[in-house]
């Protein structure tokens, strides 16, 4: 393979999420002087860039189905000299977007990739959330089937992060009914629309907001705030009333002391074995 030529390289642009405003010049700049751009759907890319007045691009398609057979194509274009843009339907790309396989393929090859930061719906909606913003974890698209959401929501549970990710809005309700089983009364903030005309921030406590997914309209980011950091701390009486039922069943001290402990909060094994030797006296 011959060596790249200096300036070609295969550029990640992040677009805006609705208001064409927010695009940077620097990207419009790369726009404008690549030869290729790659994106999901290419005639919302064609929009976008009718309404910035660029004209005469090639556009290939790069989604889930044929990323791996693209990339070959892509490599080859850079290898030539070509300017590739790779672009998201809107936002940043990678984020939930096909491309990840792309830039690891470019980056195993030593081909330049040269991103072009911008609009980023996660950290959209966490700067307007008033929820805790780091540590973060961003989750994509959420799965559909309720199995497997649930479980989802449970690797997740004890980790001291809050969680964002994107939902259908006919999902929603049901989602966020899980996520309340799972993760118990964590506030959340439903983003939608963002930087768009009808922008919108609805905010609650999961179990305690009900949430209409007739009422929601757009592409929707939801933040859902980290588990309280300091659980309260389990009732001493209902401590003793575990000890007591298991002690009735015949456990013996360091297997009560495990039960009493996984059916309570805020308890060390040493203070609850403490409870069953005092018990015992």
């Amino acid at each position: 393979m011959s060596k790249t030529p200096l300036n070609s390289a295969l550029w990640v642009v992040a677009t805006p999420l609705g208001n064409l405003g927010d695009i940077s010049s620097r990207a419009v700049s790369v726009l404008k002087k690549a030869e290729v751009i790659l994106a999901e759907d290419t005639r919302r890319a064609g929009r976008l860039l009718q309404g910035l007045d660029i004209s005469g691009k090639r556009l290939l398609s790069l989604h889930e189905h044929n990323e791996d057979q693209r990339i070959s194509q892509v490599v080859k274009n850079v290898d030539q000299g070509m300017d590739c843009c790779l672009i998201s339907d809107a936002g940043t790309p990678l984020m939930a977007d096909p491309g990840y396989r792309l830039v690891r393929a470019f980056r195993k090859k030593g081909l330049p990739v040269i991103p072009v930061p911008g609009p980023c719906a996660p950290v959209t909606a966490l700067m307007a959330s008033g929820i805790a913003p780091y540590p973060f974890s961003f989750l994509g698209f959420v799965p559909r089937k309720k199995g497997e959401l649930e479980a989802l929501f449970t690797r997740w549970k004890d980790v001291p992060t809050t969680l964002v990710f994107f939902e259908r809005k006919n999902r929603v309700s049901s989602c966020l009914e899980v996520a309340c089983r799972v993760l118990g009364p964590r506030e959340f903030c439903l983003a939608r629309e963002l930087t768009k005309k009808f922008e919108e921030f609805i905010f609650g406590v999961l179990g305690s907001t009900e949430v209409s997914s007739q009422d929601l309209l757009g592409e929707i980011t939801i933040v859902l705030g980290p588990p309280d950091r300091e659980p309260s701390r389990t009732d001493p009486a209902r401590v003793l009333e575990l000890i007591r039922e298991y002690r009735d069943r015949g456990h013996r001290p360091r297997k009560l002391v495990g039960l009493v402990q996984a059916g309570t909060s805020g308890w060390t094994s040493k203070e609850i074995y403490d409870l069953v030797v005092r018990g015992d006296n």
